[in-house]
């Protein structure tokens, strides 16, 4: 089992939850961060700090957002490492709450 970072940070990317992260499991995606499943301890660290609540257990995750599973899988390959706070999207503020940005995301799926 794994964390799973879901459409609300497509755009955003706040990194709050990187700097709780004690395995190093998130990378930096173009347009979002995804959690890699296979780093990933399933500690809980990470899912209270995200402010844009983008962050699921892969077992709690909403049905509209399962999907964002396999993008995180995927993604998480070819992503880079993040080990420590970076600076937001630079449209973070315009896309903080905006629910259906699917669309925005740059990985061809």
């Amino acid at each position: 089992m794994a964390y799973v970072v879901t459409e609300a940070c497509i755009k955003c990317k706040y990194t709050d939850c990187v700097d709780a992260c004690p395995v190093y499991a998130f990378k930096e995606a173009p347009d979002m961060l995804v959690i890699d499943p296979e780093i990933c301890i399933n500690c809980d660290a990470c899912e209270p700090m995200c402010p844009v609540d983008a962050i699921y257990g892969d077992f709690e995750i909403p049905a509209d957002q399962v999907e964002f599973i396999q993008i995180n899988e995927r993604l998480s390959r070819t992503a880079t490492e993040i080990e420590y706070s970076i600076d937001p999207h630079p449209e973070a503020e315009k896309y903080k709450n905006i629910k259906d940005k699917k669309h925005l995301l740059q990985e061809g799926h």
